[in-house]
């Protein structure tokens, strides 16, 4: 499984973005091949989105849904800062462990 994590800064108020995002990105980010899990984090002034996909391809595909989708929803709202796509070596949320794979 692989994750696209995003950096975000933000202006307003944090659960609304969130909200909005469920309501409007979130269907989408489900209607993609691949799709395996959505959260978004509020740290201080930043918002970082994870999503969880079946291989490194669809998360990248899923950047540009959700660029697109922010572009015309949340302009001036939400300020890209970093984009990162790796392999998910545990992920719990979804009932998996590394131990799992693991042989002896």
């Amino acid at each position: 499984m692989h994750a696209r994590i995003v950096r975000m800064d933000f202006t307003g108020d944090p659960h609304e973005l969130a909200r909005r995002a469920e309501d409007g990105l979130l269907p989408i980010l489900r209607s993609l091949p691949g799709f395996e899990a959505y959260t978004v984090v509020q740290s201080g002034e930043e918002i970082f989105s994870f999503s969880g996909w079946d291989i490194a391809e669809q998360a990248e595909a899923a950047g540009a849904a959700a660029l697109s989708w922010v572009g015309e929803n949340m302009a001036g709202d939400i300020e890209l800062k970093e984009t990162v796509i790796g392999e998910i070596l545990i992920p719990t949320t979804l009932g998996i462990t590394a131990k799992a794979g693991a042989t002896a």
